[in-house]
Protein backbone atom coordinates (compact mmCIF):
# COMPACT_ATOMS: atom_id res chain seq x y z
CA UNK A 1 0.00 0.00 0.00
CA UNK A 2 1.94 2.84 -0.91
CA UNK A 3 1.72 6.91 -0.18
CA UNK A 4 4.08 9.68 -0.71
CA UNK A 5 4.61 11.91 1.41
CA UNK A 6 15.15 11.92 6.73
CA UNK A 7 17.93 11.13 9.05
CA UNK A 8 23.52 10.52 11.15
CA UNK A 9 27.50 8.18 13.66
CA UNK A 10 26.16 5.18 15.28
CA UNK A 11 23.13 2.60 13.25
CA UNK A 12 20.18 6.07 15.06
CA UNK A 13 16.65 6.27 14.70
CA UNK A 14 15.09 8.70 12.55
CA UNK A 15 12.04 6.10 12.34
CA UNK A 16 8.60 8.54 13.09
CA UNK A 17 5.68 7.26 14.37
CA UNK A 18 2.48 7.49 12.90
CA UNK A 19 1.02 10.76 14.50
CA UNK A 20 3.00 9.36 17.24
CA UNK A 21 0.48 6.91 18.37
CA UNK A 22 1.11 2.46 18.20
CA UNK A 23 -0.93 2.26 15.31
CA UNK A 24 -2.79 4.10 12.98
CA UNK A 25 -6.51 3.21 10.72
CA UNK A 26 -5.78 2.13 7.17
CA UNK A 27 -8.56 5.30 6.46
CA UNK A 28 -6.14 7.72 8.46
CA UNK A 29 -3.27 6.97 5.82
CA UNK A 30 -5.78 6.44 3.09
CA UNK A 31 -7.21 9.94 3.93
CA UNK A 32 -3.75 11.74 2.41
CA UNK A 33 -3.93 10.12 -1.04
CA UNK A 34 -4.66 12.30 -4.17
CA UNK A 35 -7.30 10.86 -6.65
CA UNK A 36 -4.40 9.23 -8.79
CA UNK A 37 -2.69 7.89 -5.83
CA UNK A 38 -6.13 6.52 -4.61
CA UNK A 39 -7.17 5.04 -8.08
CA UNK A 40 -3.47 3.29 -7.84
CA UNK A 41 -4.28 2.01 -4.39
CA UNK A 42 -7.65 0.91 -4.91
CA UNK A 43 -6.39 -0.85 -8.21
CA UNK A 44 -4.11 -3.13 -6.20
CA UNK A 45 -6.57 -4.58 -4.62
CA UNK A 46 -7.14 -7.62 -5.93
CA UNK A 47 -10.23 -8.81 -4.02
CA UNK A 48 -12.30 -4.70 -5.65
CA UNK A 49 -11.58 -6.35 -9.12
CA UNK A 50 -12.47 -2.80 -10.21
CA UNK A 51 -12.98 -2.21 -13.76
CA UNK A 52 -11.93 0.93 -16.12
CA UNK A 53 -15.73 2.63 -16.10
CA UNK A 54 -15.91 1.87 -12.25
CA UNK A 55 -12.18 3.63 -12.09
CA UNK A 56 -13.36 6.17 -14.45
CA UNK A 57 -15.85 7.65 -12.99
CA UNK A 58 -13.71 8.00 -9.65
CA UNK A 59 -10.93 9.70 -11.81
CA UNK A 60 -13.54 11.98 -13.51
CA UNK A 61 -15.61 13.21 -9.82
CA UNK A 62 -11.70 13.99 -8.90
CA UNK A 63 -12.50 11.71 -6.07
CA UNK A 64 -9.82 12.03 -3.24
CA UNK A 65 -9.04 9.92 -0.06
CA UNK A 66 -10.99 12.30 2.08
CA UNK A 67 -13.87 11.91 -0.72
CA UNK A 68 -13.64 8.12 -0.55
CA UNK A 69 -15.29 7.50 3.08
CA UNK A 70 -18.08 9.57 2.22
CA UNK A 71 -19.08 7.43 -0.43
CA UNK A 72 -21.99 5.76 -0.67
CA UNK A 73 -23.75 2.95 -2.85
CA UNK A 74 -26.74 5.72 -4.03
CA UNK A 75 -23.94 8.30 -4.82
CA UNK A 76 -21.77 5.89 -6.99
CA UNK A 77 -24.59 4.48 -8.91
CA UNK A 78 -26.10 8.16 -9.33
CA UNK A 79 -22.96 8.60 -11.62
CA UNK A 80 -23.12 5.28 -13.69
CA UNK A 81 -21.25 2.97 -11.66
CA UNK A 82 -22.92 -0.78 -11.68
CA UNK A 83 -24.10 -2.08 -8.68
CA UNK A 84 -21.45 -4.94 -7.57
CA UNK A 85 -18.54 -2.28 -8.32
CA UNK A 86 -20.53 0.11 -6.33
CA UNK A 87 -21.16 -2.01 -3.01
CA UNK A 88 -17.61 -3.52 -2.65
CA UNK A 89 -15.83 0.17 -2.59
CA UNK A 90 -18.08 1.10 -0.07
CA UNK A 91 -17.66 -2.53 2.09
CA UNK A 92 -14.13 -1.09 1.02
CA UNK A 93 -14.09 1.89 3.16
CA UNK A 94 -15.50 0.74 5.94
CA UNK A 95 -13.43 -2.21 6.61
CA UNK A 96 -10.16 0.55 6.58
CA UNK A 97 -11.94 2.18 9.21
CA UNK A 98 -11.71 -1.03 11.46
CA UNK A 99 -8.46 -1.74 9.96
CA UNK A 100 -5.03 -1.12 12.14
CA UNK A 101 -1.40 -0.48 10.86
CA UNK A 102 1.55 -0.47 13.41
CA UNK A 103 3.80 2.17 12.93
CA UNK A 104 7.55 0.60 11.85
CA UNK A 105 8.94 2.68 14.98
CA UNK A 106 7.35 0.28 17.65
CA UNK A 107 8.90 -2.47 16.25
CA UNK A 108 11.82 -2.53 18.68
CA UNK A 109 12.30 -6.14 19.23
CA UNK A 110 14.58 -7.85 16.29
CA UNK A 111 13.49 -11.34 18.16
CA UNK A 112 10.15 -11.04 17.36
CA UNK A 113 10.00 -10.04 13.67
CA UNK A 114 13.65 -12.56 13.20
CA UNK A 115 10.67 -14.93 14.16
CA UNK A 116 8.74 -14.61 11.08
CA UNK A 117 11.44 -16.10 8.99
CA UNK A 118 12.27 -19.22 11.29
CA UNK A 119 15.44 -17.43 13.09
CA UNK A 120 15.61 -17.66 16.58
CA UNK A 121 17.88 -14.90 17.99
CA UNK A 122 17.71 -11.33 20.22
CA UNK A 123 20.61 -10.31 17.57
CA UNK A 124 21.77 -10.44 13.90
CA UNK A 125 24.31 -13.36 13.89
CA UNK A 126 21.59 -15.92 12.67
CA UNK A 127 20.62 -13.81 9.81
CA UNK A 128 21.74 -15.65 6.55
CA UNK A 129 24.07 -14.13 4.41
CA UNK A 130 24.17 -13.38 0.36
CA UNK A 131 27.39 -11.89 -1.40
CA UNK A 132 26.38 -8.67 -2.97
CA UNK A 133 28.17 -7.33 -6.37
CA UNK A 134 30.63 -4.86 -5.51
CA UNK A 135 30.66 -1.83 -8.45
CA UNK A 136 34.24 -0.61 -8.47
CA UNK A 137 34.97 3.42 -8.18
CA UNK A 138 38.10 4.77 -9.95
CA UNK A 139 40.39 6.41 -7.43
CA UNK A 140 39.64 9.92 -10.39
CA UNK A 141 35.65 9.63 -10.77
CA UNK A 142 34.34 13.09 -10.21
CA UNK A 143 31.31 12.26 -7.69
CA UNK A 144 33.92 10.67 -5.35
CA UNK A 145 36.17 13.62 -5.62
CA UNK A 146 32.77 15.77 -4.48
CA UNK A 147 32.04 13.52 -1.77
CA UNK A 148 35.07 13.65 -0.29
CA UNK A 149 35.53 17.08 -0.30
CA UNK A 150 32.06 17.71 1.47
CA UNK A 151 32.61 15.10 4.07
CA UNK A 152 36.44 17.25 4.23
CA UNK A 153 33.88 19.77 4.96
CA UNK A 154 31.40 18.63 7.17
CA UNK A 155 34.43 16.89 9.38
CA UNK A 156 36.10 20.74 9.65
CA UNK A 157 33.07 22.31 11.10
CA UNK A 158 31.90 19.55 13.38
CA UNK A 159 35.27 17.62 14.05
CA UNK A 160 35.09 13.82 15.05
CA UNK A 161 32.12 11.73 14.78
CA UNK A 162 31.50 10.11 17.77
CA UNK A 163 28.70 8.03 19.21
CA UNK A 164 27.25 11.24 21.05
CA UNK A 165 27.31 13.07 17.82
CA UNK A 166 24.06 14.89 17.10
CA UNK A 167 21.69 13.21 14.57
CA UNK A 168 21.67 15.98 12.59
CA UNK A 169 25.35 15.75 11.81
CA UNK A 170 25.37 11.90 11.17
CA UNK A 171 22.31 12.23 8.62
CA UNK A 172 24.49 14.98 6.62
CA UNK A 173 26.89 12.06 6.00
CA UNK A 174 24.26 9.47 5.27
CA UNK A 175 22.84 11.92 3.18
CA UNK A 176 26.27 12.82 1.12
CA UNK A 177 27.10 9.55 0.60
CA UNK A 178 23.79 8.03 -0.77
CA UNK A 179 23.59 10.84 -3.13
CA UNK A 180 26.82 10.36 -4.24
CA UNK A 181 25.98 6.27 -4.77
CA UNK A 182 23.28 7.27 -6.68
CA UNK A 183 25.10 9.79 -9.22
CA UNK A 184 27.77 7.12 -10.09
CA UNK A 185 25.04 4.55 -10.35
CA UNK A 186 22.89 6.35 -12.73
CA UNK A 187 26.45 7.01 -14.71
CA UNK A 188 27.10 3.47 -14.92
CA UNK A 189 23.20 2.58 -16.17
CA UNK A 190 21.90 5.29 -17.74
CA UNK A 191 19.01 5.07 -15.51
CA UNK A 192 17.25 7.97 -13.60
CA UNK A 193 17.25 7.13 -9.51
CA UNK A 194 15.40 9.33 -6.91
CA UNK A 195 15.76 9.32 -3.52
CA UNK A 196 13.39 10.74 -0.92
CA UNK A 197 13.86 11.44 2.29
CA UNK A 198 11.09 10.88 5.20
CA UNK A 199 9.17 9.04 2.52
CA UNK A 200 5.86 7.22 3.82
CA UNK A 201 5.25 3.52 2.73
CA UNK A 202 2.14 1.75 3.36
CA UNK A 203 2.22 -1.81 4.07
CA UNK A 204 -0.48 -4.61 4.72
CA UNK A 205 0.20 -4.48 8.51
CA UNK A 206 2.42 -2.13 9.02
CA UNK A 207 2.94 2.00 7.87
CA UNK A 208 5.33 5.14 8.65
CA UNK A 209 7.90 7.14 7.48
CA UNK A 210 11.12 5.76 6.34
CA UNK A 211 14.50 7.90 6.58
CA UNK A 212 15.53 7.86 2.85
CA UNK A 213 13.61 5.53 -0.05
CA UNK A 214 15.45 5.23 -3.26
CA UNK A 215 13.47 4.68 -6.33
CA UNK A 216 14.02 3.83 -10.09
CA UNK A 217 11.12 5.06 -12.28
CA UNK A 218 8.23 4.57 -10.08
CA UNK A 219 9.38 1.20 -8.01
CA UNK A 220 11.03 1.01 -4.83
CA UNK A 221 14.33 -0.47 -4.61
CA UNK A 222 16.42 0.58 -1.58
CA UNK A 223 15.18 1.41 2.13
CA UNK A 224 17.37 3.05 4.38
CA UNK A 225 17.09 3.44 8.03
CA UNK A 226 19.62 5.74 10.19
CA UNK A 227 20.07 4.09 13.58
CA UNK A 228 22.34 5.27 16.65
CA UNK A 229 24.61 2.47 17.63
CA UNK A 230 23.09 1.60 20.41
CA UNK A 231 19.78 0.57 18.78
CA UNK A 232 21.26 -1.43 15.95
CA UNK A 233 18.79 -4.25 16.32
CA UNK A 234 15.86 -2.34 16.54
CA UNK A 235 17.44 -0.94 13.24
CA UNK A 236 17.31 -4.16 11.63
CA UNK A 237 13.70 -4.83 13.08
CA UNK A 238 12.66 -1.45 11.79
CA UNK A 239 14.01 -1.63 8.20
CA UNK A 240 12.97 -5.38 7.61
CA UNK A 241 9.20 -4.30 8.28
CA UNK A 242 9.96 -1.07 5.93
CA UNK A 243 11.24 -3.79 3.27
CA UNK A 244 7.99 -5.73 3.48
CA UNK A 245 5.82 -2.96 3.21
CA UNK A 246 7.97 -1.46 0.14
CA UNK A 247 7.53 -4.72 -1.34
CA UNK A 248 3.88 -4.67 -0.81
CA UNK A 249 3.33 -0.95 -2.37
CA UNK A 250 5.33 -2.29 -5.42
CA UNK A 251 3.24 -5.53 -5.75
CA UNK A 252 0.17 -3.53 -5.49
CA UNK A 253 1.27 -1.23 -8.92
CA UNK A 254 1.56 -5.18 -10.89
CA UNK A 255 -0.80 -6.34 -12.99
CA UNK A 256 -2.28 -9.16 -11.15
CA UNK A 257 -0.07 -11.93 -11.14
CA UNK A 258 0.07 -14.81 -8.75
CA UNK A 259 3.50 -15.63 -9.65
CA UNK A 260 4.76 -11.91 -8.69
CA UNK A 261 8.13 -11.93 -7.54
CA UNK A 262 10.45 -9.34 -6.36
CA UNK A 263 13.35 -8.20 -4.29
CA UNK A 264 14.30 -5.24 -2.50
CA UNK A 265 17.48 -3.84 -0.43
CA UNK A 266 17.67 -2.81 2.52
CA UNK A 267 20.33 -0.67 4.46
CA UNK A 268 20.96 0.03 8.69
CA UNK A 269 23.36 2.94 9.12
CA UNK A 270 24.90 5.16 12.06
CA UNK A 271 26.92 6.81 9.65
CA UNK A 272 29.66 5.36 10.66
CA UNK A 273 28.54 2.00 10.56
CA UNK A 274 26.38 -0.26 7.31
CA UNK A 275 24.59 -2.93 7.03
CA UNK A 276 23.04 -3.88 4.00
CA UNK A 277 20.15 -6.48 3.83
CA UNK A 278 18.24 -8.18 0.92
CA UNK A 279 14.79 -8.93 1.03
CA UNK A 280 12.78 -11.35 -0.77
CA UNK A 281 9.13 -12.87 0.42
CA UNK A 282 9.65 -14.87 3.50
CA UNK A 283 13.46 -14.41 3.59
CA UNK A 284 16.10 -12.01 4.99
CA UNK A 285 19.47 -11.84 3.89
CA UNK A 286 22.89 -9.97 5.00
CA UNK A 287 25.97 -9.16 3.33
CA UNK A 288 28.03 -9.48 6.17
CA UNK A 289 28.11 -10.06 9.67
CA UNK A 290 30.16 -6.97 10.64
CA UNK A 291 29.78 -3.32 9.73
CA UNK A 292 31.24 -1.67 6.98
CA UNK A 293 32.65 1.28 8.44
CA UNK A 294 33.99 4.61 8.06
CA UNK A 295 36.21 6.16 10.42
CA UNK A 296 35.07 10.27 10.33
CA UNK A 297 37.65 11.50 12.08
CA UNK A 298 39.57 15.30 12.60
CA UNK A 299 42.63 13.48 11.54
CA UNK A 300 41.57 12.80 8.00
CA UNK A 301 41.86 16.52 7.16
CA UNK A 302 45.28 15.89 6.66
CA UNK A 303 45.93 15.13 2.64
CA UNK A 304 47.72 11.84 2.32
CA UNK A 305 47.70 11.33 6.33
CA UNK A 306 47.02 7.18 7.03
CA UNK A 307 43.78 8.78 8.70
CA UNK A 308 42.50 10.06 4.93
CA UNK A 309 43.48 7.24 3.35
CA UNK A 310 41.54 5.27 5.64
CA UNK A 311 38.53 7.51 5.44
CA UNK A 312 38.95 7.62 1.67
CA UNK A 313 39.18 3.57 1.89
CA UNK A 314 35.59 3.20 3.84
CA UNK A 315 34.29 5.74 1.53
CA UNK A 316 35.09 3.97 -1.66
CA UNK A 317 33.80 0.34 -0.37
CA UNK A 318 30.74 1.62 0.67
CA UNK A 319 29.64 3.08 -2.43
CA UNK A 320 31.10 0.19 -3.96
CA UNK A 321 28.33 -2.00 -2.18
CA UNK A 322 25.66 0.84 -2.06
CA UNK A 323 25.85 1.14 -5.70
CA UNK A 324 26.30 -2.38 -7.12
CA UNK A 325 22.68 -3.21 -5.28
CA UNK A 326 21.54 -0.02 -7.15
CA UNK A 327 22.85 -1.55 -10.41
CA UNK A 328 21.77 -5.19 -9.67
CA UNK A 329 18.20 -4.07 -9.13
CA UNK A 330 17.93 -1.61 -11.59
CA UNK A 331 18.86 -3.74 -14.43
CA UNK A 332 17.49 -7.18 -13.39
CA UNK A 333 14.92 -8.54 -16.57
CA UNK A 334 11.66 -7.47 -14.84
CA UNK A 335 10.43 -11.35 -14.99
CA UNK A 336 9.85 -12.98 -11.81
CA UNK A 337 11.78 -16.77 -12.53
CA UNK A 338 14.65 -14.31 -13.41
CA UNK A 339 14.85 -12.82 -10.34
CA UNK A 340 14.46 -16.17 -8.20
CA UNK A 341 17.30 -17.58 -10.04
CA UNK A 342 19.24 -14.40 -9.48
CA UNK A 343 18.53 -14.16 -5.37
CA UNK A 344 19.32 -18.08 -5.55
CA UNK A 345 22.80 -17.57 -7.74
CA UNK A 346 23.35 -14.90 -4.43
CA UNK A 347 22.78 -17.18 -1.55
CA UNK A 348 24.92 -20.20 -3.68
CA UNK A 349 27.83 -17.56 -3.01
CA UNK A 350 27.79 -17.12 0.71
Amino acid sequence: MSSETSTPYTPASASTTVAGNETVTLADEIKKYDTAKLIEYLQGQENLGLNEPAIKILENEEVNGLDFFDLTEEKLERHGMKMGPATRLVKFAKECKDKKLRAFSTYRSLKEVLAEYNLVSEGTEVIPLFTPQIHEIPDENKHLELCMADIKLRLKSYGTLVITSLESMRNEYVSTILHTALRIAEDATNKKFSMRPEYEIIGDESSGRVDYAIKESDELICITEDKVQQKLTEGFAQNIKQLESSFQTNKRKQKRDEDYFDYLYGVVTSARDWHFLLYSPGEILQASKAPFSIEFVEEALVENSEEYKTLRKGVKKVLGIIIGLLEDRACVEDKSDRKRARIEGYRSKK
